[in-house]
């Protein structure tokens, strides 16, 4: 008889079949202590009483696997996270942006969209935004619209401050943001040249044509394989000698090495090679 431990893993494993049979979300090759652990926080959030159930509501209710598809996902995200990263963004790779007559760039997995405002602040004070197009996605639709609106609780306003002057901020971040009602409000200028749509990582196409890639604190949720598919897929979509920058906790996957080099060690920004 097998233990309780196995009887429940092989449960999970098959839950995020169901999903991915049902709604085309591929969970599988995620880190599997991570996906587990989410699963669970699911399960316990859900009221029900066991994986079965949670499995059989999630299959014939698809408002509920949207509120369900939150917990599955990590979305993290901060305005100017990790301030020393936007330094040298701004400091090193600006000035090479600063040669493109169009730029592109693409967040990929930009949950509730505070970090994707970071990149239009900075890029209007370099005076990039203008002739910028910003394409950021999520696999959460919640997140999406979040990302959408703009719009985000007046508690966060300390830390998005605090970083914006330690990435090396020009102005006030009130210039960019309103606050009224408990709310900051990012201003609609820096809306206009950024796209939000659906996607997902573990199963979508790549955008192409690429100048920037950001997809920072997500692929250390992935495995190993996945790790490498996603990696592929970035250097697909970049542009000879194009930006792709990661988290201070990830690194490439041995398979994309030979296709990037290390722009900046510390802030994990490497740069497609030539060829």
């Amino acid at each position: 008889m097998r233990p309780q431990s196995e009887i429940e893993e092989l449960e999970i494993q098959l839950l995020l079949e169901a999903i991915h049979a049902r709604y085309g979300y591929r969970f599988q090759d995620y880190a599997p202590g991570s996906m587990h652990r989410r699963v669970k926080v699911a399960l316990a959030r859900s009221g029900l009483g066991h994986f079965g159930e949670l499995q059989h509501k999630l299959l014939t209710d698809s408002e509920f696997f949207t509120s369900v598809l939150d917990d599955l996902t990590v979305r993290v995200s901060e305005g100017f996270r990790d301030p020393s990263f936007y330094r040298v963004f701004r400091e090193s790779v600006v000035p090479i942006l600063r040669t493109y007559p169009l730029l592109k760039i693409w967040h990929a997995g930009c949950a509730s969209g505070e970090e994707v405002y970071t990149m239009a602040i900075l890029l209007s004070e370099e005076q990039l935004y203008e002739r910028t197009q910003i394409y950021a996605t999520d696999m959460s639709l919640r997140a999406l619209e979040m990302a959408r609106e703009g719009v985000y609780p007046e508690s966060q306003s300390p830390s998005f401050s605090g970083n914006y002057l330690l990435s090396g901020g020009k102005r006030r971040l009130e210039d960019y943001c309103s606050s009224a009602y408990g709310r900051i409000v990012v201003r609609e200028s820096l809306r206009r040249n950024i796209f939000f749509f659906q996607h997902d990582l573990a199963s979508d196409h790549a955008l192409g044509e690429m100048h920037v890639v950001l997809c920072r604190n997500v692929l250390i949720y992935f495995g190993q394989e996945l790790r490498e598919r996603v990696a592929a897929l970035f250097a697909g979509c970049l542009e000879r000698g194009g930006f792709l920058c990661l988290g201070k906790n990830e690194g490439l996957p041995a398979g994309a090495l030979p296709k990037f080099s290390a722009f900046s060690a510390t802030e994990h920004i490497f740069r497609r090679r030539a060829s």
